[in-house]
Protein backbone atom coordinates (compact mmCIF):
# COMPACT_ATOMS: atom_id res chain seq x y z
CA UNK A 1 0.00 0.00 0.00
CA UNK A 2 1.21 3.62 -0.59
CA UNK A 3 1.19 5.90 2.23
CA UNK A 4 0.50 9.79 1.85
CA UNK A 5 4.63 10.58 2.15
CA UNK A 6 5.18 8.59 -1.07
CA UNK A 7 2.74 10.21 -2.83
CA UNK A 8 3.31 13.71 -1.76
CA UNK A 9 6.95 12.84 -2.32
CA UNK A 10 6.57 11.33 -6.07
CA UNK A 11 4.44 14.50 -6.87
CA UNK A 12 7.14 17.11 -5.62
CA UNK A 13 9.60 15.38 -7.79
CA UNK A 14 7.45 15.19 -10.82
CA UNK A 15 7.10 18.91 -10.49
CA UNK A 16 10.86 19.71 -9.35
CA UNK A 17 12.13 17.71 -12.79
CA UNK A 18 9.75 20.07 -14.75
CA UNK A 19 10.76 22.95 -13.43
CA UNK A 20 14.19 22.18 -13.91
CA UNK A 21 13.60 21.14 -17.54
CA UNK A 22 11.21 24.50 -18.11
CA UNK A 23 13.95 26.70 -16.43
CA UNK A 24 16.66 24.94 -18.94
CA UNK A 25 14.52 25.16 -22.30
CA UNK A 26 13.31 29.02 -21.63
CA UNK A 27 14.79 31.47 -23.71
CA UNK A 28 13.80 34.47 -21.13
CA UNK A 29 16.34 34.84 -18.22
CA UNK A 30 13.98 36.02 -16.11
CA UNK A 31 11.46 33.28 -16.27
CA UNK A 32 14.28 30.75 -16.31
CA UNK A 33 15.53 32.62 -13.20
CA UNK A 34 11.90 32.35 -11.44
CA UNK A 35 11.56 28.29 -12.43
CA UNK A 36 14.86 27.82 -10.87
CA UNK A 37 13.74 29.21 -7.60
CA UNK A 38 10.83 27.52 -7.61
CA UNK A 39 12.44 24.37 -8.44
CA UNK A 40 15.10 25.27 -5.09
CA UNK A 41 11.80 25.81 -2.85
CA UNK A 42 10.20 21.87 -4.01
CA UNK A 43 13.89 20.88 -3.02
CA UNK A 44 13.45 23.00 0.27
CA UNK A 45 10.22 21.17 0.88
CA UNK A 46 11.63 17.37 -0.11
CA UNK A 47 14.21 18.26 2.96
CA UNK A 48 11.62 19.22 5.22
CA UNK A 49 9.82 16.29 4.50
CA UNK A 50 13.24 14.35 4.84
CA UNK A 51 13.79 15.46 8.76
CA UNK A 52 16.33 17.82 8.04
CA UNK A 53 14.90 21.27 8.77
CA UNK A 54 18.27 23.22 8.62
CA UNK A 55 19.02 22.10 5.17
CA UNK A 56 15.56 22.96 4.40
CA UNK A 57 15.71 26.34 5.64
CA UNK A 58 18.84 26.94 4.08
CA UNK A 59 17.98 25.57 0.58
CA UNK A 60 15.10 28.32 0.98
CA UNK A 61 17.00 31.37 2.32
CA UNK A 62 20.11 30.35 0.13
CA UNK A 63 18.59 28.58 -2.83
CA UNK A 64 15.28 30.15 -3.83
CA UNK A 65 15.48 33.53 -2.45
CA UNK A 66 19.19 34.79 -2.47
CA UNK A 67 20.19 32.93 -5.88
CA UNK A 68 17.30 33.99 -7.60
CA UNK A 69 17.42 37.34 -6.37
CA UNK A 70 21.12 38.06 -7.93
CA UNK A 71 20.55 36.12 -10.74
CA UNK A 72 17.34 38.36 -11.28
CA UNK A 73 19.65 41.45 -10.84
CA UNK A 74 22.27 41.00 -13.22
CA UNK A 75 19.51 40.01 -15.71
CA UNK A 76 17.92 43.26 -15.56
CA UNK A 77 21.09 44.80 -15.32
CA UNK A 78 21.84 43.73 -18.90
CA UNK A 79 20.52 44.25 -22.11
CA UNK A 80 18.02 42.55 -24.25
CA UNK A 81 19.25 41.32 -27.61
CA UNK A 82 15.63 41.11 -29.11
CA UNK A 83 15.10 41.98 -33.03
Amino acid sequence: MIDMFTIVSVILIIVMIISAIIAAELKDLLSAAVALGVMSLVVSILFYMLQAPDVAITEAAIGAALSMAIVIFAVRSTKRWEK
